[in-house]
């Protein structure tokens, strides 16, 4: 039995369909001949993209936003859906636009993250932007963002406080201070 060769797949269709979420059953045989159904959320085609735009004084853009999930308003990344044919920078410099009111000169490409990838095919895009300014462009936002700085040094406390909770924006947090400290030492 290999780990590396994926099962196969017997049977994929959709059980449940709603204005945000397609939920597919999966039938799957594995090498040792365990046959087994799975549901998972469909995810789109092109993914979602998280944007960390960093300052010049090295603070972290962050938008508070309401989280019906959790029922509550959470610190976290601007966000959001990558729209079919559209490239992925255009996607981040949108979104970016729409809920935190900054383009950028730079985007750097970071890493492709999921959650939950045992149920979900959710792939959300971590880019670092960079070279700020401000722009606005209305976006589908039901209210106001508040949009704050945290300095990028200090995201530990802010992750242990709990102001941010959102495991994505979290470890992109931690990915970008890596990516810049590395790119800042050679």
């Amino acid at each position: 039995m290999s780990l590396e060769s994926p099962p196969e797949i017997l049977d994929v269709r959709t059980v449940a369909t709603s204005r945000l979420f397609e939920i597919e059953a999966v039938d799957l045989r594995f090498s040792n001949g365990v046959e087994v159904g799975f549901e998972r959320l469909k995810g789109s085609a092109a993914g979602a993209v998280l944007v960390v735009p960093i300052t010049t004084e090295q603070d972290v853009v962050l938008i508070r936003e309401y989280a019906c999930g959790t029922e509550r308003y959470e610190l976290g990344l601007p966000k959001g859906r990558v729209e079919p044919g559209e490239a992925l920078m255009v996607a981040a410099n949108r979104e970016l636009m729409e809920e935190a009111g900054f383009g950028a000169e730079q985007f750097d490409y970071l890493a492709e993250l999921t959650s939950a990838p045992t149920y979900s095919g959710q792939r959300t895009h971590v880019v670092i932007a960079t070279g700020l300014y401000p722009a606005r462009l209305s976006g589908d936002e039901p209210e106001p963002l508040e949009v704050l700085r945290w300095p990028l040094a200090d995201i530990d406390q802010l992750a242990l406080a709990g102001h941010c909770t959102e495991a994505r924006s979290i470890a992109a947090l931690y990915m970008a201070r890596a990516h810049l400290a590395a790119k800042a030492s050679g």
